[in-house]
């Protein structure tokens, strides 16, 4: 009873503190598997891979092919992200009923154990309306949620946000969009804006979205990440390479340069893309006849040492970011 009392506070119980001093944010995906604990491989499969040796990712993590549904690697996850400096979790959520969906309290009670703030990544889920979205704030909020991110907004039009404004923003709730058009997001009553793409949105762009935030009035998120490789998850072509750590880098000076509100990354654990940050092994460079990459040469950093390297560099970034960077409070144009 006190176990179901203790989850129950740490789900529901919003930290003020951990919200107010949201800096740098991370996308973070809870829909893997294994077939040991969920009786499937989930994710890792995907794209007609066949693991435990051939997985749908150019990377192999350094914990081993693990579930989402496992609470001590939630729990190892929330501390790698907290010491990395990242002060929100922003948690992939495909509606009501998906893995995404169920895995999520779980989720909420290891970040908050470990003092983190959490949001949800609205993603463009089978059926997703304006109305259901108001129905899914509402459900959220129930968790203690205020803080959103809407994946591909204007699938919708302008119109049909700025109807549900009052209803999407109640209990205080605030709502990010995935889009370099400013002035379409503030029309649309979203809070802020940010990018998440790190191959279409560059850092070379940055300037000029945080620039047209500010002038409506809008918080400017963009994302940073370490580079793409989708051609294993998913077989997209594109590659935006690491460069041993120079892409990250590149991406995080850019925001600061644009004097941005928060920093999103892209991602902490998006291994179908390549997009991750969560630690890579250095000795699975080969697993039967398939061969991964590794982070070995980032930052100089090689074998084990340079399996937490996008980690470390993070924690350097968010110090970085927090010690020139003061929190500039902003609202909604009236």
């Amino acid at each position: 009873m006190r176990r179901l009392a203790l989850f129950v506070l740490l789900v529901l119980a919003v930290p003020a503190t951990a919200q107010a001093g949201v800096r740098v944010s991370a996308f973070y995906y809870p829909w893997y598997g294994t077939s040991a604990r969920d009786g499937v491989y989930q994710h890792w499969a995907q794209h007609g891979h066949v693991p435990p040796n051939d997985i749908a990712s150019a990377y192999y993590p350094a914990r081993g092919l693990y579930s989402s549904s496992d609470r001590l690697v939630t729990g190892a996850q929330m501390d790698e992200m907290r010491a990395a400096g990242i002060g929100e979790v922003v948690v992939s959520w495909w509606g009501r009923g998906s893995p995404e969906d169920r895995r999520l309290p779980e989720v909420i009670a290891a970040a908050r154990a470990d003092g983190l703030a959490v949001a949800v990544h609205l993603e463009p889920y089978d059926g997703r309306t304006v109305a259901s979205t108001v129905d899914d704030l509402a459900y959220l909020r129930g968790y203690g949620i205020r803080t959103f991110y809407v994946y591909r907004p204007f699938d919708f039009p302008v119109a049909d946000w700025a109807g549900a404004r009052a209803e999407l923003h109640d209990g205080g709730t605030m709502l990010f969009a995935q889009t370099a058009l400013a002035g379409a997001a503030a029309a649309g009553g979203f809070d802020g804006v940010y990018t998440y793409d790190i191959v279409v949105y560059s850092g070379a762009k940055f300037a000029r979205l945080c620039a047209e935030a500010r002038k409506a009035h809008l918080l400017c998120a963009p994302s940073v990440g370490p580079g793409y490789d989708a051609r294993r998850g998913s077989g997209d072509p594109v590659l935006k390479p690491r460069r041993n750590g120079a892409t990250y880098d590149s991406m995080w000076k850019l925001a600061l340069h644009a004097h941005a509100d928060r920093v999103t990354i892209t991602s902490y654990n998006e291994w179908h893309e390549g997009t991750q940050i969560e630690p890579a092994s250095s000795s699975v460079r080969r697993r039967g006849r398939y061969r991964y990459l590794t982070y070995d040469g980032a930052w100089g950093l090689h074998g084990v040492a340079a399996e937490r390297a996008y980690l470390t560099r993070t924690r350097y970034w968010a110090n970085v970011f927090r010690n020139t960077s003061p929190v500039q409070l902003k609202t909604r144009a009236s």
